[in-house]
């Protein structure tokens, strides 16, 4: 089955086409940093414009490289929550004016399902059930996979995302967009111990919720305090900072795993590129005896592959959507009791 994707959920326009699930015939991003840059931040009009711009070249440019057209798709997956709605809208009518003028089926794709179906793009996908990591600008959350499409949320960011933190702090020391990215690169050249930023969470042993609220307004006070220094210490003060977020998800996620005595630990997201996250979890699991699977860095940012995985699953389940389908901004994953 040759499943076309469509992702529009934020600041990437994407378009690719995989075999059966597994096998990546195309895989196409238009980026927006340059447009949003200036900002500091994503600002949804903008992003929509820039959608509507870029959609139609890139799902042709897939195409091209894939060597197909769509008569020969057999059905297209598109993101239809949760995400900014103006963007979203933009994919979503795109896939479904393509499936009224082919035939073609068509399956609404739940944008968290997506990132933890990029894994399985990978040839040693981690088997069911097991736990994911999804760290993202816009999420952060604890689930347990037991199947493709079958998940349950243990726990989620009781405000910010892990992802926003980073963002946010980097925009805040003037690091500029993406921040994420910025800290990361400074974080490997700097001391982790040199700045003393609190334990987030310390009391809530047994949840597999987060919180980095109050690991943002300790930089900001810091910020106040010592202004924003230069070369070595700001280098010092961005390892400590990520050390602080990464020391957060280390300790739930193993906290997690043991608690659901699961063994296999998938992380997805755009965090999920952060080395010093991926050298964290790796070295967590490594001690506590758990195998930890993380897609390459461009597998965790936004893409239009992992929503053609995820769809494939849905539609060899006989799922389908109706050209009703709407786009949902907003849209939790299923949770744990409920």
């Amino acid at each position: 089955m040759r499943v076309l994707g469509i992702e529009s959920s934020c600041d990437e326009t994407a378009a690719a086409i995989i075999v059966d699930g597994r096998e990546v015939l195309a895989d196409v991003v238009a980026s927006q940093n340059d447009v949003h840059a200036k900002y500091g931040g994503v600002v949804p009009e903008l992003a929509a414009r820039a959608h509507i711009l870029n959609v139609v070249p890139v799902v042709r440019a897939a195409l091209d490289r894939a060597g197909l057209t769509l008569a020969e798709i057999d059905g297209i997956a598109v993101t239809n929550a949760p995400g900014l709605s103006g963007p979203l809208l933009v994919g979503l009518q795109t896939a479904k004016a393509i499936a009224w003028t082919t035939g073609k089926p068509l399956i609404g794709v739940h944008h968290l399902e997506g990132h933890m179906a990029a894994v399985y793009l990978e040839p040693e996908p981690p088997p069911m059930p097991h736990l994911a990591l999804i760290v993202s600008g816009g999420h952060t959350s604890l689930v347990r996979v037991n199947d493709h499409g079958t998940v349950i949320e243990l726990g989620a960011t009781r405000d910010d995302a892990a992802g926003e933190a980073f963002d946010k702090g980097a925009k805040l020391l003037g690091l500029g967009y993406p921040g994420g990215v910025m800290i990361d690169k400074l974080a490997q050249t700097g001391d982790p111990k040199a700045v003393k930023f609190p334990k987030a969470m310390t009391q809530s042993v047994h949840t597999a919720e987060f919180s980095f609220s109050g690991l943002k307004t300790s930089l900001l006070h810091h910020v106040r305090k010592h202004g924003i220094p230069g070369g070595q210490a700001l280098s010092d003060l961005c390892a400590s900072y990520q050390a602080a977020i990464v020391e957060l998800l280390v300790r739930k996620t193993r906290q997690t795993v043991r608690a659901e005595r699961l063994a296999h630990v998938q992380v997805c997201g755009g965090v999920a590129a952060n080395s010093g996250l991926r050298a964290g979890l790796r070295a967590a699991g490594a001690e506590d005896g758990f195998r930890v699977y993380i897609p390459p860095p461009n597998r965790c940012t936004d893409n239009a592959a992992m929503i053609a995985a995820a769809g494939y699953h849905r539609l060899m389940r006989g799922e389908r959507s109706g050209l009703d389908l709407d786009a949902v901004p907003s849209l939790a994953l299923p949770r744990a009791g409920s």
